[in-house]
């Protein structure tokens, strides 16, 4: 299913061959070559591994978190009464009309 690494293809060079090599120095070379590039895939697929795995903690992890907030939101947001929202629509509403009446004034200026 996936869960471990075992079944990796990267573990194919570590299989002993009971085959004997005449010594090459460019085979040497070669194989010094490839094993260091098979361990940085290895340290890869590890890392994208171990990222997968944690990504369900992650989203639990959150789905907590949201469902804590939801509980406590009286704790974060200040309660807001009507008077108050009835105050700020009302200071909104006197702040447009005098930029109404600044433009309109700007304007008459500008014809005279």
């Amino acid at each position: 299913h996936g869960k471990e690494l075992a079944i990796d293809s990267t573990f194919e060079l570590e299989k002993k061959r009971n085959v004997p090599v005449k010594y090459n120095r460019e085979l040497w070379q070669n194989t010094i070559h490839a094993m260091k590039r098979i361990q940085e895939i290895r340290t890869r697929r590890q890392n994208q591994f171990i990222k997968q795995r944690l990504k369900a903690g992650k989203k639990l992890e959150l789905k907590d978190d949201e469902k804590e907030v939801e509980q406590h939101i009286h704790l974060i947001e200040p309660r807001v009464t009507e008077e108050e929202v009835y105050n700020a629509a009302l200071n909104k509403t006197k702040q447009k009309l005098k930029e109404k009446q600044k433009l309109v004034e700007v304007e008459s200026m500008d014809m005279d």
